[in-house]
């Protein structure tokens, strides 16, 4: 049976939980997810876990936060000067938003607190500082 090593592309069926057991992502009940091992398209403690898998196998993982999504940072917690808003959106704290970065790419934030001034927002990713369990089924090796 051929295994899994750096370079394969392979399909995967996943669930994402916290330790807590909530359920943050899933590919239940759609197509499985498709990347290449050791390219970094995925966090790199799910991607460590495939090599050695044969289509079939199925594993439960602990990721670490600095295998994952790394600590939350404060310097993620952005002023952002409410003259920039536009007057007619309405703001709130637990809101989420998207800005672009210099390159155009999307960045997701949450509204953290609206002051007189500046609304603070976070740009940690949102499983950052946690600790992940993925559920991981080799569907197939390409």
């Amino acid at each position: 049976m051929q295994q899994v090593k750096s370079g394969d592309v392979v399909k995967v069926h996943y669930t994402g939980k916290l330790t807590n057991g909530e359920q943050f992502d899933s590919s239940v009940g759609r197509e499985p997810l498709e990347f290449t091992v050791g390219a970094g398209q995925m966090i790199k403690g799910f991607d460590d876990a495939l090599p050695g898998m044969i289509v079939g196998d199925k594993k439960t993982i602990s990721i670490q936060p600095e295998d994952a999504y790394g600590q939350r940072s404060e310097e993620a917690i952005i002023p952002f000067p409410l003259e920039n808003v536009p007057p007619d959106m309405k703001l709130e704290s637990g809101m989420m938003l998207t800005l672009s970065n210099q390159q155009g790419q999307p960045v997701p934030v949450v509204v953290i607190e609206v002051t007189e001034d500046v609304v603070m927002l976070d740009a940690n990713h949102f499983l950052a500082g946690k600790e992940l369990v993925f559920d991981i089924e080799l569907v197939e090796i390409a």
